[in-house]
C-alpha cells in the first residue's frame, strides 16, 4: 500500500510539473499592444506606514505614464503617516489621500473599497506601502493588457534578495506560489492574485459586489476577490520584469509565520475545484517525500524510491530553472533540491493555520 501511495504521489507531481507548471516555464509575454493608454488609479492602503511611504512613494510617483494618480488610503494610522502624505503631496499633485479615521471591519477591505470609490479612472492598480515598482514602466506594463475581454492583470511581486536561509526560503516559497497561481491561470483555472501587484477594472469590482461575499474574512482582498470574479478568459498574466513590484521579506521566523498564517486562512473559501487541485498538489508533494522515506526506512526499497525521486526532482528542477530565469532569481536554482525537500516542513508547520481566523491585517 505504501508503494502504491508513493507511486501515485510521484505520478501526480509529474503531471503538475509537466502539464501545468510547464505553461509558466515556457510562457512568453506578449508585446505591449499599440493602443491608447487609459488613465490609471494606483491605490495603496497604509496603516502606520510613515517610514515605508517616505521611502517607497517616490517610486510610485515617478512613473513614465501620461495620465495616472496615486491614492493612499490612510487607514486609521496613529503614527506620522498623514504628515508624510501631506508633505509629499505639496510637491507631487498626482498624489491624493483618503483618510479612514475610525476602526473598520477586519482587514483592509474597507480601506481598499474607499480607495476604489475615490478613484478617478476605470483601471485600478493595487500595491502596498512596503513595496516599490521595479521600474518607471510599471504602470504602463500592468495596464496594457486590461482591454476588451481582459478585466484582470495578474502581476508578480518578488522579495528583495538577502542573506540567510529564511530569506532564501521566503523567496523560494514566493516563486512556488507564483508558479501555482500563474500556471493555473494559464491553463484556465485562475484562482488568486497578489495584492502587491494586481490590476483590474473598477466596473468589475462594482458589478461583482466588491468584497461583500467575504467581508467577514480579514484577508482575501486579493485572492478571494480574484477567486470570485476570474474566468478562463478575463485575465492576463503579466510577467515583464519592468512590471515586477519588490518588497522586503520578514527577517524573523516568527514574523514570517504570522504573515503566512494570515494569508493561508483564505484557502478554505476558494471554489471547490481550486481547493481540489491545490489539495492534490500539496498532498502529492508531501506524500512523495513522506511515503518515500517510509519505504526506505521500513521496506528497504531504496532503489525504487531513488529512481522515482530522481525522475520527479529532475523534471521539477528543469522547470524551476526556466521559471527562476523568467522571474529573475537565478541564485535559487542550485538550491532547488534542498528547498523543495524542506517545503515538506512548510506543510507541517502551517497546517494549523488553515483552521484559524485572523482578525487584522497589521
Amino acid at each position: 500500500m505504501l508503494l502504491y501511495l508513493f507511486l501515485a504521489c510521484t505520478g501526480l507531481q509529474l503531471f503538475y510539473w509537466l502539464f501545468a507548471f510547464s505553461r509558466l516555464a515556457f510562457y512568453r509575454q506578449p508585446p505591449l499592444p499599440d493602443e491608447i493608454k487609459e488613465g490609471v488609479s494606483v491605490i495603496i492602503c497604509a496603516r502606520n506606514e510613515a517610514e515605508n511611504l517616505r521611502q517607497n512613494l517616490p517610486y510610485f510617483l515617478s512613473q513614465d505614464y501620461p495620465e495616472y494618480e496615486v491614492i493612499v488610503v490612510n487607514d486609521n494610522s496613529s503614527d506620522k503617516t498623514l504628515e508624510v502624505l501631506l508633505d509629499i503631496q505639496k510637491k507631487t499633485p498626482i498624489l491624493r489621500h483618503v483618510s479612514v479615521s475610525a476602526d473598520t471591519s477586519p482587514g483592509k477591505k474597507e480601506a481598499l473599497t474607499r480607495g476604489i470609490e475615490a478613484a478617478r479612472f476605470e483601471i485600478v492598480l493595487l500595491s502596498d506601502a512596503d513595496c516599490r515598482p521595479a521600474s518607471s514602466k510599471w504602470v504602463e506594463h500592468m495596464q496594457a493588457f486590461v482591454r476588451g475581454r481582459v478585466k484582470i492583470g495578474l502581476g508578480y511581486s518578488p522579495y528583495f534578495r538577502g542573506k540567510g536561509i529564511l530569506n532564501a526560503f521566503i523567496r523560494f516559497e514566493t516563486v512556488y506560489s507564483a508558479t501555482q497561481f500563474l500556471s493555473f491561470a494559464l491553463v484556465g483555472l485562475p484562482y488568486m492574485g497578489v495584492g502587491r501587484n494586481l490590476v483590474y477594472r473598477k466596473s468589475l469590482f462594482h458589478e461583482s459586489g466588491g468584497f461583500a461575499t467575504h467581508a467577514d474574512v480579514a484577508s482575501g482582498d486579493d485572492d478571494l476577490f480574484i477567486n470570485q470574479v476570474a474566468t478562463r478568459r478575463n485575465n492576463q498574466v503579466i510577467l515583464s520584469p519592468l512590471a515586477f513590484v519588490y518588497s522586503k521579506p520578514k527577517d524573523t521566523w516568527g514574523g514570517y509565520y504570522r504573515q503566512k498564517s494570515r494569508h493561508l486562512t483564505t484557502g478554505a473559501r476558494y471554489r471547490a475545484v481550486h481547493q481540489l487541485a491545490l489539495g492534490l498538489l500539496s498532498a502529492s508533494h508531501f506524500g512523495h517525500y513522506a511515503f518515500g522515506f517510509a519505504l526506505i526506512l521500513f521496506h528497504n526499497l531504496d532503489l525504487i524510491v531513488l529512481l522515482n525521486y530522481l525522475a520527479r526532482i529532475g523534471v521539477a528542477s528543469a522547470m524551476y530553472a526556466l521559471i527562476l530565469r523568467k522571474l529573475h532569481d537565478t541564485s535559487l536554482i542550485r538550491w532547488v533540491p534542498l528547498l523543495d525537500a524542506l517545503y515538506v516542513f512548510f506543510y507541517l508547520v502551517f497546517a494549523p493555520a488553515l483552521f484559524k481566523s485572523k482578525e487584522s491585517w497589521k
